[in-house]
C-alpha cells in the first residue's frame, strides 16, 4: 500500500468487517482501524460501538471503494 490513504467508512465493527471483505473481494486493499478494540486492549474503552471502526483505502482506489460501499448501502436500505 502507498502512504496516501483515504477514509471510506466509519461505523460499527460488525458492518466494518463485512465491508472490509467486500472491498478485498473486489480487488481493493484496505486497512481497518478498530479504535474501541485497540483501547480495550490497552486497558480502557474509548469511543462507542457505533463508530468504532474506520476503513482506509489507498487514495487512488477511493472512487472505486466509495462506489462499492454506496452500492452496498443503497441495496441494504431498499430491503
Amino acid at each position: 500500500m502507498t502512504d496516501e490513504l483515504s477514509l471510506v467508512y466509519t461505523g460499527s465493527r460488525v458492518e466494518g468487517l463485512y465491508l472490509e471483505e467486500l472491498l478485498k473481494e473486489n480487488g481493493v486493499g484496505c486497512i481497518r482501524k478498530d479504535t474501541l478494540e485497540e483501547s480495550i486492549g490497552a486497558g480502557w474503552a474509548q469511543g462507542s460501538p457505533s463508530d468504532a471502526v474506520k476503513i482506509f483505502v489507498e487514495t487512488f482506489n477511493f472512487v472505486k471503494a466509495k462506489k462499492l460501499l454506496d452500492d452496498y448501502f443503497a441495496s441494504r436500505d431498499k430491503k
